[in-house]
């Protein structure tokens, strides 16, 4: 990259991976605060709640456990934070999946409180990072938000993570997987990352980049293999740490590009109610799109598309229920091309012709390798 302007570096102030983990949650929310507001996933709230309430028994910290409603959606935010300031809570804890841990980012910054991050699986990098998602009540994402500070600490309990379901850990691959190829991108095309207003990025955070691809590509298939057994090894806390940290340090520190560009598009199919894939998975077909567009090596992307295969992420639109009919592409090429701007980050001329042949390009491609 060339320029002169500055460069920048952010993250959470704290990260702490490792079995049971999450039974130190009370004297670290004690350091911030005298009474906690736990929002908890609605997928395991029953599961849990008791678990918090006894962790926090005894302790001069009091606790309130709330249970998420779905959706990282303003109503959702309002509700959330009218209670904590009728009840005088100050600090926030948030445990479950991207959108439980985007609401409690949101939250934070609409009370003006310290937040705590217990993700419940390894898929998305939400957890490390300062951005966060704002969704219509019904799933559909209205932007990104940057929030006025990263969170205080991220806690992650890796028994937490491999009694998940498999499919979240292999999700979590396909989002961690694009962090190289988007910063490699970004760097080519002077992208400013998301730090602030936006700086260039450090060569520590293009090092955490590629640590992350080079991780998956080592540890990927065999932690896969033993989360689907329930098995914490050292290979599984490997690839937890790509998935979460470096990815979430990445994609922040050096900016996202064509797959979450392409996966902006895919998921406008959200709307239809069928079931087209988490997010991770949806990034992992548009890496493929971006390969193409990039005219990637013929090596690095054999090499990308086995991968993918083996840890079960899909390489076809029709693996994501999506139909490759024009109506559906002109849809997601429209929103991909001329409602976000991610795609532009991409150092080469994008119009809506040029990606839409990128796609089918690549569900052919991902196809062809299906069949072999």
């Amino acid at each position: 990259m060339t320029g002169t302007f500055s460069r920048a570096y952010g993250s959470p102030m704290r990260y702490i991976q490792g079995p049971g983990e999450i039974e130190n949650l009370c004297r670290f929310t004690s350091e911030l605060g005298t009474y906690a507001y736990v929002l908890i996933d609605g997928f395991i709230f029953d599961t849990l709640k008791a678990r918090i309430d006894s962790i926090f028994n005894g302790s001069e910290t009091k606790v309130h456990c709330a249970k998420f409603g779905g959706e990282s959606s303003q109503e959702e935010i309002d509700k959330a934070a009218a209670e904590i300031r009728e009840l005088g809570m100050d600090v926030l804890v948030g445990i479950g999946g991207g959108k439980t841990i985007d609401t409690v980012k949101l939250i934070a910054d609409t009370c003006d409180i310290p937040r705590i991050i217990v993700p419940s699986s390894a898929a998305t990098d939400a957890p490390t990072a300062g951005l966060a998602g704002l969704y219509r009540p019904d799933g559909v994402q209205i932007k990104a938000i940057k929030t006025k500070r990263n969170s205080e600490l991220v806690l992650l309990d890796t028994e937490i993570i491999v009694n998940a379901p498999a499919r979240l850990f292999s999700a979590g691959m396909g989002d961690a997987l694009a962090t190289w190829f988007e910063a490699r991108a970004n760097w080519n095309s002077c992208t400013p990352n998301y730090i602030g207003t936006g700086y260039r990025p450090t060569r520590a955070a293009m090092a955490i980049a590629r640590e992350c691809s080079e991780i998956l590509f080592e540890d990927g298939r065999n932690a896969l293999a033993a989360v689907k057994k329930h098995l914490i090894t050292e290979e599984v806390e490997n690839v937890i740490e790509a998935n979460t940290l470096l990815s979430g340090l990445g994609f922040e520190n050096t900016g996202c590009a064509a797959a979450h560009g392409i996966h902006a598009g895919l998921s406008e199919m959200d709307g239809d109610h069928k079931d087209h894939g988490f997010h991770g998975e949806k990034v992992a077909f548009s890496i493929l799109c971006m390969m193409v567009l990039e005219n990637t090596p013929k090596e690095e992307m054999d090499r990308t598309i086995r991968f993918m295969l083996d840890v079960d992420l899909p390489v076809t639109l029709e693996q994501l229920n999506i139909k490759p009919s024009d109506e559906n592409l002109d849809k997601i090429v429209d929103h991909t091309v001329n409602r976000n701007n991610l795609i532009h980050h991409e150092p080469l001329i994008i119009n809506e012709k040029i990606v839409k042949n990128a796609i089918l390009a690549a569900n052919a491609i991902g196809h062809e390798y299906l069949g072999r």
